[in-house]
């Protein structure tokens, strides 16, 4: 009796319904602890028995909600078809019921399962649905993921624009809800946009406020990606030091992930809970067995069944094993390699910019010295000098114009090694170009005797959209190096198409000469830096030996190729193929202002004051004995503090501004200036590099740029230009 009571009271426990529903919600809730926790197979355990139990009760709310739990732990274990399965089934029952909480969720994974096959377009359709549940219901932080989510969507199928817009409004709900995690998710998702979008100083600090919240409150997942992400950012900026820091965060944080979960990739969770799954399967069997222990043909067949499943567990472990071994060691070798080459691509970026650094310093204090050379012989050469001392301030002159150009092949092989050379292409009259150029060197192929040819091929178009100075400056450097080589001969030059593909030629030029050739031998150094044909060729011809280097290194820049083929005391021809694009649009009329024509009767030069802000006493005598032929009056200052107190008590036309000076320098100075009087003509008298430093020149507010040592005329014609500009703008006044 006792026993019967005791069973009829078990078994309406197990049928009371609200026992039995809190047995559901615990078995959910405990599977999504399981879900979070990376312990996938007990998660399956507890969602198979609450649908159990759902259907036995015949709740077809927890029966739904069960399917879409299933779904979307399926699809982190890379099984989408069977997600896609248990999410129609989800979502058949809650349209029934209306369960339109639910049903928007279910949507939303929905969503993730298709954008994780890629096929972006029922991706979005799911997203929209699962907005419009969750708007009707007024689920506002289900809204906002489900924003996240079509976001991350636009921005995979490469509508940035749109990505960037969605991917706003889930971060404006996200902040003024408060819900953190999904407001720092959509903070390092907009930078990974805006990297896109071209802005990566903005994506920077993105990611950066996403990465603060995420810390803050140890959301370690999406922490784990923004690290990864903001180290992408920086390696597209070339900031590589931030971009190794930020992904060995991301590997140590990952390697923590990979230490709870006990897993180390997606196949990893699919295999251990297949095993899992398996084993458990076998110890059905085995029970099973075990009832019939009273035949003993099957007890003989489970022995060896339960020997064979041991053994195929056992063989399936030690594959595992040794695969995760195999992995880790894999991944140790490859962290430390990476490390290697991060620590020798830092030595090697140190090395070039000690290079660059200390050949811009070196070239800055040779220019300052050629200032005095080239200026002081042209001064003596104005001066009336003795007959017997021309030739010797012309050779003085020279070797100072020979050091400049020296410099300045130094400077340019340095731009093309550390890639500062950029490419700016515009509309130009090719067949024009070539012919100033041949106009340009025609006096130095006359001295030599030489007769220059030019021919450009009749079929080929004349207007082509590239860089004409970098063309230029490799047609003239072959053919200088032509006449150079050749005495009472002949140059030719040729241009043709060999190749059209998608519209754009690829042409040929050719510079041929009938000099006196290059040994098969000195042809395979041809273009390497200071190479020559020989000590004697040096002494006789001159040169420095970068020409080539210069012409190599500015074909490679265009995507061309260049040959030579020579033979000794017959001549040589180099040929270089580039790829250019044609155009209809005629050459660009350039806007630079014109130089004044010369005539300073104009001028009334009495009255002009300039100031001249220079440090080298040398420099000053120099300046001011030009200034003094001129005609025109200055004062000298040597340093930039001064020079601002002078220009505040005194009304001066120009300013002639050094740059390196004692105390502040000459850009601070004109910075100071110009908060004070910003139509005041300031030139930028200098020996750096100005290529390197243009940008910083503009921002300070230089009117323009003198380069030392620069030519007496242009230096007459800039002042004179300024002077009569100032005039006409008097006059309009």
């Amino acid at each position: 009796m006792l026993f019967s009571i005791g069973a009829s009271s078990q078994q309406s426990i197990d049928d009371d319904p609200e026992i039995m529903q809190n047995s559901i919600i615990y078995k959910i809730v405990q599977s999504q602890n399981d879900l979070e926790n990376y312990n996938y197979y007990r998660a399956q355990i507890n969602l198979e028995e609450a649908l159990d139990l759902a259907i036995k009760t015949d709740n077809k709310k927890s029966v739904g909600f069960i399917h879409a739990i299933k779904g979307r732990l399926q699809l982190i274990l890379g099984e989408e078809d069977k997600a896609i399965k248990s999410l129609n089934k989800a979502i058949e029952v809650q349209r029934i019921i209306n369960d339109n909480k639910n049903l928007g969720k279910s949507y939303k994974t929905f969503g993730d399962v298709y954008l994780f096959k890629k096929d972006y377009a029922t991706a979005l359709d799911s997203y929209k649905a699962a907005k419009s549940k969750f708007e009707e219901e007024g689920l506002r932080a289900e809204l906002a993921e489900t924003l996240l989510s079509e976001g991350k969507t636009y921005n995979e199928s490469k509508a940035y624009t749109k990505a960037k817009d969605i991917i706003e409004q889930a971060l404006a709900l996200a902040k003024t809800e408060g819900y953190k995690k999904t407001q720092s998710e959509a903070l390092i998702s907009q930078a990974e946009v805006f990297n896109k979008l071209g802005n990566n100083e903005k994506a920077i600090a993105l990611a950066a406020e996403g990465i603060k919240i995420a810390k803050k409150n140890k959301f370690t997942n999406i922490l784990n990606q923004g690290y990864l992400v903001t180290s992408n950012l920086y390696n597209d900026s070339q900031s590589y030091k931030q971009s190794r820091d930020y992904l060995n965060a991301h590997l140590r944080l990952s390697d923590s992930i990979r230490r709870v979960s006990k897993v180390n990739s997606s196949r990893g969770y699919d295999v251990q809970y297949l095993l899992s799954e398996e084993i458990e399967k076998n110890k059905e069997v085995v029970q099973e067995l075990e009832k019939a222990k009273d035949d003993k043909n099957l007890n003989t067949l489970i022995s060896i069944l339960s020997v064979a499943l041991i053994t195929i567990l056992s063989l399936l472990t030690l594959s595992l094993y040794k695969n995760n071994n195999i992995r880790l060691k894999t991944n140790n070798m490859l962290h430390k390699k990476n490390g290697e080459l991060t620590v020798a691509k830092e030595k090697a970026e140190l090395a070039s910019k000690t290079k660059a650094d200390f050949l811009s310093t070196v070239t800055h204090e040779l220019r300052t010295p050629l200032y005095a050379v080239t200026g002081l012989s042209n001064l003596l050469l104005d001066e009336n000098p003795k007959p017997d001392q021309v030739q010797h301030l012309k050779s003085l002159k020279f070797s100072g114009d020979y050091l400049l150009t020296f410099i300045n092949d130094i400077l340019q092989i340095n731009k093309i090694e550390a890639n500062k050379v950029d490419v700016e292409p515009e509309s130009f009259n090719l067949k024009k170009k070539i012919n100033n150029i041949v106009l340009a060197l025609n006096n130095s192929a006359q001295d030599n005797n030489i007769k220059i040819h030019f021919e450009y091929d009749t079929d080929l178009t004349e207007n082509f959209i590239a860089d004409q100075l970098k063309i230029s400056q490799i047609l003239i450097n072959l053919i200088g190096n032509s006449i150079k080589f050749t005495k009472n001969g002949d140059i030719w030059i040729r241009v043709y198409k060999i190749e059209e593909k998608d519209k754009i030629f690829t042409l040929r030029f050719e510079v041929e000469d009938n000099g006196i050739g290059i040994s098969q031998e000195k042809q395979d150094h041809m273009f390497e830096s200071f190479s020559q044909g020989s000590i004697q060729i040096n002494r006789k011809y001159g040169g420095t030996g970068l020409g080539l280097s210069i012409v190599k290194g500015l074909i490679d820049i265009l995507k061309g190729e260049i040959y030579v083929k020579s033979e000794l005391k017959k001549g040589t021809t180099f040929y270089f193929e580039i790829p250019l694009e044609p155009t209809n649009i005629e050459e660009a009329k350039e806007n630079q202002a014109t130089y004044f024509d010369g005539n300073t009767s104009n001028l009334d030069l009495s009255t002009v004051k300039i100031l001249v802000v220079e440090d080298n006493k040398i420099n000053q005598m120099i300046t001011k004995k030009i200034l003094t032929k001129m005609e025109l009056q200055c004062d000298i200052i040597d340093n930039g503090e001064d020079a601002v107190k002078m220009i505040k008590s005194n009304n001066y036309d120009i300013v002639l501004m050094d740059i390196h000076m004692p105390g502040i320098s000459g850009i601070e100075a004109t910075k100071i200036i110009r908060s004070f009087d910003e139509d005041l003509t300031i030139f930028a008298l200098t020996a750096v590099t100005i290529e390197d430093k243009m940008h910083e020149f503009d921002e300070a507010g230089f009117t323009d740029i003198i380069p030392k040592p620069f030519k007496q005329e242009e230096f007459e014609k800039k002042l004179y230009n300024a002077l009569s500009n100032k005039n006409k703008s008097s006059s309009a006044v």
